[in-house]
Parts: C-alpha cells; structure tokens; sequence
C-alpha cells in the first residue's frame, strides 16, 4: 500500500517539525488545494534553512510515485480521504502534476504538515517511535 519507506517519511516530519517551530517561518492560515501559484515565493525566503534544506533534499530523491504517496498520505493524515479511500487519495495526488512537482513546498508550506503525516503514518498502521 505505501512505497515509500516510513522511515523516510519520519525523517521528513522531524524536519518539518524543526521549520515550522522556527518562529520566522511563514506559512499561510489555509493553503489552497490544487493551486500551486502561491507556492512561487512562499518559501523563498526560507531556502537556506537547514531543516528545510535537509528535508527537500530527501523528498527531491524520491521517485515521483512516491512524492505521489507522501502528498497523499498528507492528506490522508489531515482527514481528506479516509483509510479505505487510500487509493483515491493517491490517485488525486497523481493527477495534480502542479503540487507534485513542487511537492516540499507544498509539504512545507502546510501548517501542521508534520502531524498530518505522522497520522496518516498511523492510519496506515506506522509509526516513528522505532
């Protein structure tokens, strides 16, 4: 079902935890759902944050179906599709081409984005404790 590592993905939310508690960080109160116009500059400022850096170079190193997968566990993990809709979920993702190609902008620029994917992770039976 998921194929992308969990631990992978565990790496991921700790980076995005670190960058989204830096108090400078800006992320917007609602991010659109298929609109990645507002991504050009968002994180622009950021780009030399060292949790961001980290983070975007791992996700850069996924193949794209498991960029696919990490935007729909996102939104799995933030309630827009339930477990038994997984399919569906990572169907939508693929055939948003405009966020996955810029999938760690989008990840990043999404508040709560870390506890989104830890529970996405849990839905599916993972966890980072290991």
């Amino acid at each position: 079902m998921l194929n992308i590592n969990p631990q992978t993905v565990c790496f991921i939310i700790a980076r995005a935890k670190e960058f989204q508690t830096d108090e400078t960080a800006f992320t917007p109160d609602e991010v659109p759902s298929q609109d990645n116009d507002w991504l050009e500059g968002v994180l622009q400022e950021y780009a030399g944050d060292t949790s961001y850096q980290e983070a975007k170079a791992v996700v850069d190193d996924l193949d794209p179906d498991q960029q696919v997968a990490l935007i729909a566990l996102m939104w799995l993990g933030r309630g827009d599709y339930d477990v038994g809709d997984w399919e569906s979920a990572y169907a939508d993702a693929e055939a948003a081409d405009n966020l996955t190609s810029q999938a760690i902008e989008y990840l990043m620029a999404t508040p709560l984005v870390a506890d989104y994917l830890e529970e996405g992770l849990a839905l599916l039976g993972y966890d980072c404790e290991d």
